[in-house]
């Protein structure tokens, strides 16, 4: 695989990040939602692109104070199991502690075994579970929480 890009989503990449969504997640955020969601100063959106501009995947952050939310994580089902995913995540982190960032915490279905291996291979760790977070199927959600 080609060197990854990473940096901020701009209005432009908001198509094809809903084009994203609409295969990894059961309740897709329209282009509209993605519109108004990179205009938020406390949301980030960072993406994954190879040099020719072409969009692998990406991570959302809403940042309050010095606590940081990740929202989403996705990426391309061609591009997975390539370090999409680690390298998003890591890149996230490095810009959070320059952001004076605490912690990073994110919810993850617990039937998610690819999600769960990564988090924890990246040293989150579960800080506790959320009762019925997921619909579509109905699913607790773990928090895993990661100090920066």
């Amino acid at each position: 695989m080609s060197p990854l890009w990473y940096g901020p989503a701009a209005p432009g990449d908001a198509g094809e990040l809903a084009r994203l969504e609409k295969v990894c997640f059961s309740c897709p955020r329209s282009e509209a939602a993605l519109l108004s969601e990179i205009a938020q100063p406390e949301r980030y959106l960072l993406l994954a692109c190879k040099r020719q501009g072409v969009l692998e995947g990406y991570v959302g952050l809403e940042h309050v104070l010095d606590e940081g939310y990740i929202t989403n994580v996705a990426v391309f089902p061609k591009y997975r199991r390539y370090g999409v995913a680690t390298g998003l995540l890591r890149e996230l982190e490095r810009r959070g502690q320059g952001m004076g960032l605490r912690f990073l915490t994110l919810e993850v279905r617990p039937s998610n075994a690819a999600a769960l291996g990564l988090y924890r291979g990246l040293g989150y760790w579960e800080a506790g579970r959320r009762k019925d977070f997921y619909t579509g199927p109905r699913e607790d959600a773990l928090l895993m929480t990661k100090y920066l």
